[in-house]
């Protein structure tokens, strides 16, 4: 009988421009997603998601009090829409102050990958009716 092992999940970014700043660029960096501090795969996932968002202020899309702090969690997140003046602003709640962090802006076609710690909220804000595609890859 054979062991049961854990998938590895392995994230890859490929950046290139045949002309940025005279020169061309290719960029390729591959990357394992393991549990913090370890050699152990990230084993869980919430599954991709789509969900419309009507022109919204600082809607929760993560909450921290459903993961635990301190862990080597993977937020991806894409802007769907194919109007260029639709934006999606990420940000991170600052806990009992209430106060939220602006993370970046992502525009029609943009995505995020970023690490999170499961410490803070992540909510999103829109401009516009906007399908968000969002992802998570957490330690259970």
């Amino acid at each position: 009988m054979a062991l049961a092992t854990t998938p590895q999940v392995t994230a890859t970014l490929n950046l290139s421009s045949p002309n940025l700043l005279n020169d061309s660029m290719a960029l390729s960096v591959t990357n394992k997603l393991y549990k913090a501090g370890t050699a152990t795969s990230i084993d869980q996932t919430t599954g991709i998601a789509r969900k419309s968002f009507a022109s919204v202020t600082d809607e929760n899309l993560f909450a921290a009090a459903d993961y635990e702090d301190s862990k080597a969690h993977k937020i991806y997140i894409k802007n769907t829409s194919s109007n260029t003046s639709d934006f999606i602003t990420l940000s991170i709640s600052q806990g009992a102050t209430s106060t939220n962090s602006e993370i970046g802006v992502l525009y029609g076609g943009d995505f995020a990958f970023i690490p999170w710690s499961g410490e803070n909220d992540i909510d999103i804000s829109t401009n516009a009716t906007i399908v968000v595609e969002y992802l998570l890859f957490h330690e259970g």
